[in-house]
């Protein structure tokens, strides 16, 4: 296989989403084939080192600055170096040359949902140039591969789903004595449907449970949810959690009594398959990508509907034999997904397009 130049530029110290794909991918792909992009001073060995302020946690001025720098200082690089594909984990890529380009698709959430926001513009004006440039696209769900064909007419010979993976060393199952409280995990924006799980915690009326909620504080989404919890009476029984180690993710995962993604669509839904590998019950919304993940485990629920998510919320609290299940199941399930497999089909991908 030729040499690559990978993309590392959204890796953090505290990685979400994006930085935690990046991160598998850069720990899993043949080191010998790969050039990596990182930033400085972030405790990770990197072939290239790339200013810090590129690196998402900035805002609106590091995306500025990320893509000005994908445009200017990457096709020297891929110049100096003789490398013929660029990877990245991310829908970002130099425009307007002749560089192979193959990038990661993880959802077009701003698409389904769309705002007056940058974000919303972005994915109107750069992505479809990304798209159209890039010398394949893989996708982390089938469900995000129809997406790009429906959305913005991708092809289907350019777009090829993979299985994501995770970090088994991290998420796994530890002797704790299951709490009285569902997990909530992830950013507070509207199409995770986080007032809908509310309002089904209220509806299901199981007054000795408790909802955590892990994700950073969002000025422009959290008060509205902690006034809808207030109107409710429920104060009292919801906590709320920001940013946390590993060390207490895998704690809580291991305690709560199931946690719940009902969102309104996910491209991939890592947090579920944590879950299953700590074999714990997962309510998940049956739009998107999320019942590729669990499969026949956990449960699956219309997130539109208050009811159907109240009712998975009895349901894995009364059905001991369904949550036995689980136990012993979730974590051979999640175990099929990992970087290491993840990493070798993208590496079988490029060899066959050379």
């Amino acid at each position: 296989m030729t040499s690559i130049i990978f993309n590392g530029s959204y890796i953090t110290k505290k990685n979400t989403g994006i930085g935690v794909v990046s991160k598998g991918l850069l720990n899993s792909l043949s080191a010998n084939k790969i050039t990596t992009l990182i930033p400085k001073d972030i405790g990770i060995r990197g072939d290239i080192y790339i200013p810090n302020n590129l690196s998402p946690g900035s805002g609106l001025r590091s995306h500025l600055r990320r893509l000005y720098w994908l445009q200017k200082d990457v096709p020297k690089l891929m110049n100096n170096l003789n490398a013929e594909y660029f990877l990245s984990p991310l829908l970002e890529a130099p425009l307007f040359t002749n560089i192979k380009s193959i990038v990661l698709a993880h959802d077009l959430i701003p698409i389904r949902y769309p705002s007056i926001s940058f974000l919303t513009l972005y994915h109107l004006t750069y992505i479809p140039l990304i798209l159209k440039q890039s010398k394949l696209i893989l996708c982390n769900s089938i469900s995000t591969a129809n997406d790009l064909n429906s959305f913005y007419k991708v092809p289907r010979h350019k777009l090829f789903p993979i299985q994501l993976g995770f970090n088994n060393k991290k998420y796994y199952p530890i002797k704790k004595i299951r709490k009285k409280f569902f997990l909530i995990i992830g950013r507070h924006n509207p199409h995770k449907n986080l007032e809908r799980v509310i309002k089904a915690f209220a509806y299901a009326k199981i007054n000795d449970y408790k909802l955590v909620f892990v994700g950073s504080f969002d000025k422009r989404y959290t008060p509205s949810l902690i006034k809808v919890i207030d109107e409710l009476n429920l104060g009292h029984l919801c906590v709320w959690k920001g940013w946390i180690e590993d060390e207490e993710k895998l704690l809580l995962l291991n305690e709560c009594r199931a946690l719940i993604i009902a969102s309104l669509w996910e491209g991939f839904g890592l947090p579920a398959l944590e879950a299953m590998a700590c074999g714990t019950p997962v309510i998940a919304s049956e739009r998107g990508a999320l019942p590729e993940i669990i499969g026949n485990y956990g449960y699956l629920v219309n997130p539109f509907n208050i009811q159907s998510i109240a009712f998975a919320m009895n349901a894995v609290i009364n059905d001991k034999e369904c949550f036995n299940k689980t136990l012993n199941e979730g974590p051979s399930r999640a175990q099929s997904f990992n970087w290491f497999d993840t990493a070798r089909s993208i590496e079988k991908i490029i060899e066959k397009i050379e």
